[in-house]
């Protein structure tokens, strides 16, 4: 297992190639690309029960991304774990490619297609309850957004989880607290959310969605009983300092110039990570 320190420094190159891919498309959701890629990478590497040999195995864990437009960050880390070949990556929206700009079961390793928002948390109750009836071992995980929680979907699913004592469920939030037109807190509320999660009978964590011991405890730490729900606290556009915490970048595709810049600053921190000083 990669230790903080080894994702820390892959996670500069994982952003310079999801930004590549998505300025190299023409199209993509790169401030939730950013903010979701930490989280990605910790599932990835430290916690999922799966890998590019296992991955018709029944017994595998599921993960479904169903903030699937934010699909860049997920090519990007199923690339680098050998999933397909990273040329691949540069066919992303073109012309009959299979990597679209959103999930689909036609791309190696990729469980569900996804992208109509609210369907990833329903999915994977089918999953986890199916995993429960048929006594196999396997944990089913989903990563969400903010925005996303306003489809009501979501809060019935939740309320059938807990009902189940589905403990073999775990949601992710993307708690970048931005989505397309503002500020979540503007366009939809949805706190306070721990509270609401808890009340609906789930287990409730909380930690920062860019600090990978903290995520890896999080995701890893029993909780019998009862589904999880992970508050994961990020910064849309994490790694940039132009696009971070800016909306227009939920859906925004950089010039040359901001691309240039962009990577530039994913160079220099690097540098400076490597040199110790992070």
């Amino acid at each position: 297992m990669p230790s903080d320190r080894e994702l820390l420094l892959k996670s500069f190159a994982l952003r310079r190639r999801m930004l590549r891919l998505i300025h190299h498309a023409g199209a993509g959701h790169t401030g939730g690309g950013l903010s979701c890629l930490d989280i990605l990478s910790v599932l990835y590497h430290r916690v999922l029960s799966i890998s590019p040999e296992s991955v018709d195995s029944p017994t595998r864990d599921r993960y479904v991304q169903s903030k699937g437009h934010c699909v860049e960050a997920l090519y990007t880390v199923l690339a680098d774990r050998g999933y397909f070949s990273d040329s691949d990556l540069d066919t992303v929206c073109r012309y009959g490619s299979r990597y679209v700009g959103h999930p689909t079961r036609k791309v190696r390793g990729i469980e569900m297609n996804t992208g109509a928002l609210g369907h990833g948390l329903p999915i994977c109750l089918g999953m986890a309850l199916a995993s429960k009836m048929d006594a196999d071992a396997f944990r089913v995980f989903t990563l969400l957004g903010d925005g996303e929680l306003a489809e009501g979907s979501n809060w019935e699913a939740a309320m059938a989880a807990a009902h189940h004592r589905l403990d073999n469920l775990t949601a992710i939030l993307d708690h970048n607290t931005l989505q397309i037109t503002g500020p979540t807190r503007d366009v939809m509320s949805n706190e306070p959310l721990d509270a609401k999660w808890r009340a609906f009978g789930w287990e409730v964590r909380s930690v920062s969605g860019h600090d990978y011991a903290a995520l890896t405890a999080a995701l890893t730490a029993p909780h019998p009983g009862r589904p999880l729900f992970v508050i994961a606290n990020t910064v849309k556009g994490k790694g940039v300092s132009f696009m971070e915490n800016v909306a227009r970048w939920h859906h925004g595709v950089p010039s040359d110039e901001e691309l240039k810049r962009a990577l530039a600053e994913l160079e220099a921190a690097e540098a400076k990570c490597r040199e110790g000083n992070p």
